[in-house]
């Protein structure tokens, strides 16, 4: 599953200051090798409930929406052992949660910064939470980088903080530009985007984090299951030395970024991957595939 790009990047920890080999010519740089504390404290695997976002993004209309939440309401039921949560486009947030399976929810893709007013075409929480939504999801990388739209660090957490002051749950995106990866940033980018967080709020319990390398976003090159682990691991320690432990051992991070059946299954087998956030593929009936994952995770 390595993805065919240049690497050879010598790159720096901004946690531990650790140095790694170049990676193989035909397999991206890794990020970081920190001194991992994986599965901190005595919170198990079992605390953290694994989780699979679908962000259908901007596509889809009426009719094959609802085909589509036709055939995901046949996949059988988990008990409980996988959230599941899927990112509709705004206009068709109300019918998603009206026709979908009562233990899935439904995400917004984004929202305004605070509460309603003379903002026109913005969406507040207060109106995503009243159609029925629990999440939403901020911080994407097409936020962060369309040309149009370039949302910064502080913007998007302050859009955190308020979201989850009005209840809704976050998932809220980080990740690395290929240049950035390849310059040895990798883990220095996803830190500066979660201090950014860290400095907004106190209360991580509806905080969901996705791990996703720009570069592997839509483009079918994965990272491997080591590359994937190596930063959800240093994020983790992240959170125990500049948050608490608590926080830490029970937050979730996903993995994001051309996330397929193909190759879940292996993804999920890692202690620090808590689940997914799934782009493309969330647009297919085999999109249950990924949800059934969990039945891998460590």
């Amino acid at each position: 599953m390595a993805a065919f790009v240049t690497g050879g990047a010598v790159l720096k920890s901004a946690f531990r200051g650790a140095r790694v080999a170049p990676a193989r010519e035909t397999a991206v740089a890794p990020a970081a090798a920190p001194a991992v504390r994986a599965r901190a404290g005595s919170v198990s695997m079992m605390a953290r409930t694994f989780f699979v976002g679908g962000n259908w993004k901007c596509n889809g209309d009426k009719q094959s929406l609802e085909d589509l939440i036709g055939a995901l309401n046949q996949a059988p039921k988990a008990d409980g052992k996988v959230e599941v949560s899927l990112g509709a486009p705004f206009p068709y947030l109300a019918s998603t949660r009206d026709k979908l399976r009562p233990d899935w929810t439904v995400a917004a893709q984004n929202c305004w910064v605070k509460g309603g007013g003379a903002f026109t075409g913005e969406v507040s929480a207060e109106m995503i939470k009243d159609v029925g939504c629990d999440w939403v999801i901020l911080g994407h990388s097409e936020r962060r980088h369309i040309p149009e739209l370039h949302e910064s660090d502080e913007f998007i957490a302050d859009k955190t903080a308020y979201a989850l002051q009005q209840g809704l749950g976050v998932i809220f995106c980080i990740g690395e530009l290929l240049e950035e990866r390849e310059a040895g940033q990798t883990i220095a980018v996803c830190e500066r985007q979660m201090q950014a967080l860290a400095a907004k709020i106190n209360d991580w319990s509806k905080v969901v984090i996705a791990y996703e390398p720009v570069w592997a976003i839509g483009t079918g090159k994965v990272a491997t299951p080591e590359q994937a682990e190596e930063v959800h691991a240093a994020l983790r320690a992240w959170l125990s030395d500049n948050v608490s432990s608590n926080v830490s051992d029970s937050t979730r991070i996903l993995y994001g970024g051309s996330v397929s059946p193909a190759n879940c299954d292996e993804l999920a087998k890692k202690p620090n991957i808590d689940g997914f956030l799934v782009g493309g593929a969330s647009l297919k009936p085999d999109f249950v595939q990924i949800v059934e994952s969990y039945q891998h995770s460590a």
